[in-house]
């Protein structure tokens, strides 16, 4: 009996812990189990109940989980600050690389950040990645913060941009040679005996500030990236610049970004594949190359665009890239082509039929209102391979890539616009195209050469800010493809973590393109007729006259290309970005420097005339990146 007593008794110690956990759920008091027998009260009454044990016990198996917890965090910590002591060290040491002034540092498995030309090292977005950035940061404060961004679901969003105040000085004005804004149009420097070329121009500007927004997913057994970024470099109404300096907001990249196993597809407005890269084909701004000057235009020479397209690209291995893209095309015949006589007046005035994007600004114009609706036959093919490695530990990259291009228009001299019917429809139809090739190579720890060269049959609009043509309308009504290439070669050397210094000596060519006529028309001043042979196209020389038959008139021979045809531009640059400050929590402060002379030299010199045109130009500019 006893020894059923004493079981009863540890069943119901046993129990007590529950029925107190059950009391506490329920809300009610635990209800104590009434003896079965005298023999089953202990000798001596116990002061504590059972309910009172049970929680006791529980508060100090929390207290012993608490001070395990903290004296793990403690060890963490430890390590974090050794860690920390250590990559300050590192950093110290061997410095960070040069990166792109609209972009994040250039590691092919960077998170960008924020565009700028010196960020601090770029991770994978997190608290971990925030940890690890702030442990790399100089201005650490022991208070560690994450980097900008936040989570919905299982998608990651890293807000982007900066915010620059831009000061330009410029030798010559450009003010209405296309180079309103901040970038430089390079194919209209002014020649200095225009007004234009004897005054000089300075300007302040907000219009590079950047917005933007980064987002990561895993979906789908990939990885999914979408980038949006803009700035306010779009149009702006003609009193703007008087009081309110309203700059438009302007879509720069819209683009998503689907990766699973060894395929990659992009898709919407991006950089052209065609763009130089640092690493591999990413499009992430980080991985291109297109310098770190502050002008918005970039280097002349540079082959580059932004627009829409879809690209497919296979990774064979992790250094080995293989890719190809299908974008926007635009069949360009900008002012500097002068038609054939062959071609009526009115398909002239509205460049060819409004065929032939005509590459001006001005909106309200016959041919620029044109520029939008260019009936253009296939989209630019662009065909692109780069390889990516680490010889003694410093980087190397190469790329070559292969433009195709297809231009049509009806041709309006068999084909006259006035009495146009589907029976008498006649096309010309030409391919153009080209090659790229660059190379990026880190010579010593932090010093990287850069060189990059194109060479094309109408690819002309590729090498941007130039207004180089892409074709000409030939006498007969056919097109025909113009000759021209480019080339930028320089360094870029990341001195110190917070100072770099860079230069580049950049460049760019356009083929002659000439068509003849010869007609027979009346002499000037007088009776008489005269046989012209007459020029056209691009870069063309003064025609002939000849007396056809005898008269009191004269015969004078035709002109040839203006001095807006040009044959070669060049431009030296060179600068530096110096970092004040940068937390990986609060961003950084930088001064953007730039110097660059530009010059170019037209296919003709008139007599009495200049016979180059070049301008100076300093740019300063203040930057607070986001974190």
């Amino acid at each position: 009996m006893r020894v059923f007593a004493a079981v009863l008794l540890g069943m119901s110690l046993a129990a007590s812990p529950l029925l107190a956990r059950n009391a506490g759920e329920t809300g009610k008091e635990d209800t104590p189990v009434a003896p079965t027998s005298a023999a089953a009260v202990p000798d001596k009454p116990t002061a504590v109940k059972p309910e009172a044990s049970a929680i006791e016990s529980e508060m100090q198996d929390l207290r012993s989980l608490v001070e395990e917890q903290r004296a793990e965090l403690e060890s963490q910590r430890a390590a974090l600050k050794a860690q920390q002591l250590k990559m300050e060290a590192l950093e110290e040491k061997l410095g960070a690389a040069p990166s792109e002034p609209a972009s994040s540092p250039v590691t092919p498995t960077a998170a960008i950040i924020a565009p700028t030309p010196a960020a601090s090292p770029a991770v994978t977005p997190g608290p971990a990645a925030a940890t690890a950035t702030a442990a790399m940061s100089p201005q650490d404060n022991g208070e560690k913060q994450p980097p900008l961004f936040f989570k919905i679901g299982t998608a990651e969003f890293i807000p982007l941009g900066f915010l620059d105040a831009t000061s330009i000085f410029r030798t010559t004005n450009m003010t209405t040679q296309g180079g309103g804004s901040i970038g430089t149009s390079f194919g209209s420097i002014p020649f200095n005996n225009t007004i234009l070329g004897r005054d000089s121009e300075v300007k302040f500007s907000t219009q590079n500030s950047r917005l933007g927004l980064r987002i990561e997913a895993d979906a789908g057994g990939g990885h999914i990236t979408g980038y949006v970024e803009a700035d306010f470099l779009g149009y702006l109404a003609p009193s703007g610049n008087v009081t309110s300096n309203s700059d438009s907001l302007r879509m720069r990249l819209y683009w998503a970004d689907y990766k699973r196993g060894k395929i990659e597809v992009l898709g919407g407005q991006s950089w052209s594949l065609l763009t130089p890269n640092r690493n591999g084909l990413s499009a992430l701004p980080g991985d291109l190359f297109y310098g770190q000057e502050m002008d918005t235009n970039y280097l002349l020479g540079l082959t580059w665009a932004r627009q829409t397209g879809i690209r497919v690209i296979l990774h064979p291995t992790n250094n080995w890239a293989i890719g190809l893209s299908a974008e926007n095309p635009q069949q360009l015949l900008p002012s500097t082509v002068v038609f054939p006589s062959t071609v009526p007046a009115a398909d002239q005035a509205n460049n060819y039929g409004g065929q032939l994007d005509s590459n001006t600004g001005n909106t309200s114009s016959a041919t620029g209102v044109n520029n939008t609706s260019i009936p253009n036959l296939a989209p630019d093919l662009i065909l692109k391979t780069a390889f990516d490695a680490a010889p003694g530990g410093h980087h190397v990259h190469f790329d070559v890539a292969g433009l195709m291009r297809t231009f049509r228009a009806v041709n309006l001299v068999s084909s006259p616009s006035a009495g146009l019917t589907p029976a008498n429809t006649n096309y010309s139809t030409i391919h153009g195209g080209g090659i790229a090739a660059t190379i990026n190579i880190e010579l010593i720890k932090n010093l990287r050469f850069i060189a990059t060269s194109f060479y094309s049959d109408a690819g002309g609009r590729y090498i941007a800010s130039t207004s180089g043509p892409d074709l000409i309308v030939r006498p007969d009504g056919n097109l025909s493809g113009i000759h021209s290439g480019s080339g930028i070669g320089g360094f870029e050397y990341q001195i110190t973590p917070r100072f770099l210094l860079y230069g580049y000596y950049s460049g760019a060519y356009f083929g002659r393109n000439v068509g003849t006529v010869v007609s027979t028309v009346a002499a000037t001043g007088g009776t008489g007729t005269c046989t012209d042979t007459t020029h056209s196209g691009y870069g063309f020389y003064p025609g002939t006259a000849v007396v056809a038959t005898a008269g009191t008139g004269t015969c004078p021979a035709p002109g040839g290309s203006n001095n807006s045809s040009d044959r070669f531009l060049y431009e030296p640059t060179f600068g530096f970005v110096h970092t004040f400050w940068r937390n990986p929590s609060y961003g950084d402060l930088k001064v953007i420097t730039q110097y660059s002379y530009v010059s170019r030299a037209p296919w003709l010199v008139p007599a009495a005339t200049p016979a180059t045109a070049h301008t100076s130009m300093v740019y300063v500019d203040l930057r607070y990146d986001l974190p």
